[in-house]
């Protein structure tokens, strides 16, 4: 049990980071989607992204549903890691 839960607090902080990088890459209007990497990488993190920008829209040009996004899975991560350990 302690593995799968490890495993999954793992996979849940590379997420985190590859969220990150989509963010900081959304920053940059010149970026090629169509690039297999950019591409890949939006396909990997859009579906969670368009979880929370169905929640909140964005408000005057910016777009805030990322950092809550960002924060529940801080507060995912932190917590399969917590239970791992009480394990």
């Amino acid at each position: 049990m302690s593995i799968l839960l490890e495993s999954i607090a793992q996979f849940l902080q590379i997420y985190m980071i590859l969220m990150i990088i989509r963010i900081l890459l959304s920053w940059f209007p010149n970026i090629n989607w169509g690039n297999p990497v950019f591409s890949t990488l939006s396909q990997l993190t859009d579906p969670y992204l368009n979880l929370f920008r169905s929640i909140i829209p964005p408000l005057g040009g910016m777009d805030f549903s990322p950092l809550l996004a960002f924060f529940l899975l801080q507060f995912l991560t932190r917590g399969v890691a917590q239970l791992a350990m009480a394990v």
